[in-house]
């Protein structure tokens, strides 16, 4: 390993922003099975995917090129704050007294404050080039609400966000700052659509869930011309956007002569985690090489580490089409934790086939270890991170630990999606000692997961 390297940061020139987006479709043995239609049960056909999203999308769904042009016009304006910086966290190196060496991609710098403007940009242009006027969607933490606000500004869109409503409460900085860039927010499940009227007169208390808020999302979407549903996670093109942060980190990598031995990534619906581990898991399918790959979720809503494989809805109510993913039920109600960003029943279904073929892991952790591991970061490296890349830190610190007890100087990537700084209040709870650990009981477990669809005579 060349030593020669010694200071902290790795920086690309605008040049090297990356000219195409990787797919792994195309150097999957297996891809997942196709989406089914609600109505039917029969693969989705893209004329009733055509209703809620554009033909540049919809081809970047089913495609099994591997390498797709970023167009032009997003690029530049990817050059606001890309490409983004590398880190050696050596201060948090110090702390553990690792021999490890943990590096950090941080996404954290964009307009939006996370990774999730990569392909709200894409998806924002996509639409324009079909002349769409308006875009909807869902919000969990904010973060994908925020950086749909900003991409429907830039490109001249009209933009609504459905919240979830324990966010919306919690995070009432982030309803503002997606007001700021004109959006129209709602706190979801509302009375202003059949899918929100549904779930309240179940539970007129409802906190809601992302489930609920894609229904709200994809009904207004469904029944309006002009009007064309975004998702922040989950499908396929919306992986294939954030692989401009991989690509990246390998480049820059390469520069100090480094290769991760294991990569982490914090996953809810996956776009974070395909985002920097997708190029380079490129190289374990192509080449061989030996690579540990962790996808890190809350223990409260642990759809990889206790989810079944199978088809399900990705929202509530069952107008979306069902996808073959790692689930907990599209009925299930994730406790009110604060890296709502993570609380979605299901998982991408690029990254569900990987896990399920071993190509890679995932590990789960309670709030309060999140936590603890955000503020260690925090102290050491002077960035207080999102509760969600908290959850990335959590593993990247104990895979150093680990390293340490076996004596193994290992290098370990992860990405730190997005700063902390509209979470101050669940960082509050934490020092207050007033944040909880939630669990996700077993029998409540089997209860959702008994509701799934039948599909295939289950």
């Amino acid at each position: 390993m060349n030593e020669r390297f010694q200071g902290t940061k790795v920086l690309l020139e605008e040049s090297e922003i990356p000219t195409h987006w990787y797919n792994i479709q195309a150097d999957m043995a297996t891809l997942p099975p196709p989406p089914l239609s609600p109505a039917t049960g029969q693969p989705v056909t893209p004329d009733e995917l055509g209703r809620i999203f554009p033909p540049g999308l919809l081809a970047q769904e089913m495609t099994r090129e591997r390498w797709i042009e970023i167009p032009p016009e997003v690029r530049q304006v990817y050059q606001l704050w890309r490409p983004t910086p590398l880190y050696r966290a050596r201060r948090l190196e110090q702390i553990l007294d690792t021999p490890a060496e943990i590096w950090f991609k941080y996404e954290g710098v964009s307009p939006a404050g996370s990774h999730k403007l990569n392909t709200a940009l894409a998806q924002a242009y996509y639409n324009k080039e079909a002349g769409v006027r308006r875009l909807v969607t869902e919000t969990g933490a904010g973060q994908w609400g925020s950086a749909l606000a900003i991409a429907s500004q830039m490109f001249g869109l009209s933009c609504t966000v459905y919240m979830v409503k324990v966010s919306y409460q919690q995070k009432p900085y982030r309803r503002i700052l997606m007001e700021s860039y004109g959006a129209q927010v709602f706190a979801s499940p509302t009375d202003t659509t059949q899918a929100g009227r549904t779930v309240l007169a179940k539970d007129p208390e409802s906190q809601g869930s992302l489930g609920i808020a894609i229904s709200e999302a994809v009904e207004v979407a469904a029944t309006r011309q002009d009007t064309n549903y975004a998702l922040g996670s989950v499908l396929n093109h919306v992986l294939l956007h954030q692989t401009v942060i991989g690509l990246e980190a390998k480049r820059q990598m390469e520069k100090v002569d480094r290769y991760p031995d294991v990569v982490i990534a914090s996953c809810g619906g996956g776009s974070n985690f395909g985002g920097i581990a997708f190029p380079f898991v490129a190289d374990k399918l192509t080449q061989g090489r030996k690579l540990e790959v962790l996808a890190v979720e809350p223990a409260a809503c642990p759809t990889l580490t206790r989810g079944r494989w199978a088809y399900d809805y990705g929202d509530t109510v069952g107008l979306t089409p069902m996808l073959q993913m790692y689930t907990l039920g599209h009925d299930f109600m994730p406790p009110s934790i604060h890296a709502g960003g993570l609380r979605y029943h299901g998982d991408s279904p690029l990254v569900s086939q990987l896990y399920h073929d071993g190509v890679i892991g995932a590990r789960a952790y309670p709030q309060r270890a999140v936590f603890e591991a955000g503020l260690t970061f925090a102290r050491a490296e002077g960035i207080l991170p999102a509760p969600e890349s908290a959850h990335a830190i959590r593993a990247a610190i104990d895979v150093a630990l680990e390293a340490k007890a076996q004596g193994q100087r290992k290098v370990i990537l992860f990405n730190l999606s997005g700063h902390g700084h509209f979470d101050l209040a669940a960082y509050a709870e934490f020092l207050e000692g007033r944040l909880a650990d939630d669990t996700l009981d077993e029998a409540a477990l089997a209860q959702h997961l008994a509701a799934l669809p039948n599909v295939g005579g289950r």
